[in-house]
């Protein structure tokens, strides 16, 4: 069951902002920063976990940090919302057929729980080559793309002008050593009526302080 809130946009602390960004100039903003993910990758190698799903927990939980990245839009009725919790839609690729196969995973606080479902869920969808993308059945999902194969310094996802799409779309690249350190490019794009420079750079934040927490 999906649970939200309705947010009153006349007190929503961000009403200015909303308003002009969702009737008069409808755009998204999007930002990419790469993060040094080394202690996670060691802390992955340690513990003989995937970085790949500690990555996808970590960020999974930043997001349901804070109402800002949960926000969501109903164009049936013109309602503001806010859900309960956000959940990953990751994928699959498949090497045979170079395509991907959208998997939902649903967020789970407790990081073990979270482990053993995601994880079950890409040996499932490892078995089928069906798209099976079901964004009405799926409403408050977030897009989570990795993009194995390359090392990347800038992306960008563009969405039909005047598209009130409120949901976080993450995408994040192979990491490289530099300096001693490795550096992982990490894409956040969110509407800007929902979400200024503060917010999208907040994501890589909040990102780098749980990788800290979760090392230490």
């Amino acid at each position: 069951m999906t649970n939200y809130r309705i947010i009153d946009k006349g007190t929503y602390y961000r009403s200015g902002a909303f308003k002009h960004f969702s009737e008069d100039c409808k755009c998204s903003t999007s930002m990419t920063a790469r993060i040094d993910v080394a202690g996670l990758v060691q802390y992955s190698r340690q513990t003989g976990t995937k970085f790949y799903i500690n990555f996808l927990y970590i960020l999974s939980k930043v997001l349901n940090s804070r109402d800002d990245y949960k926000m969501g839009y109903l164009w049936q009725t013109d309602e503001l919302i806010c859900y309960d919790t956000i959940n990953p839609t990751q994928y699959v690729f498949h090497e045979d057929t170079e395509t991907c196969t959208p998997v939902y995973t649903t967020y789970y606080e407790d990081y073990e729980t979270f482990y053993r479902k995601a994880l079950a869920d890409v040996e499932r969808a490892k078995q089928t080559r069906e798209y099976g993308l079901d964004m009405a059945g799926h409403p408050n999902w977030f897009d989570a793309s990795y993009i194995s194969w390359l090392s990347y310094d800038s992306l960008n996802i563009e969405l039909p002008d005047g598209y009130l799409f409120f949901a976080p779309i993450i995408n994040w690249g192979k990491y490289r050593e530099e300096n001693g350190r490795l550096l992982m490019p990490v894409s956040v794009r969110l509407n800007h009526a929902i979400a200024d420079g503060y917010l999208v750079a907040n994501v890589f934040r909040l990102l780098e302080k749980e990788i800290q927490l979760t090392i230490n």
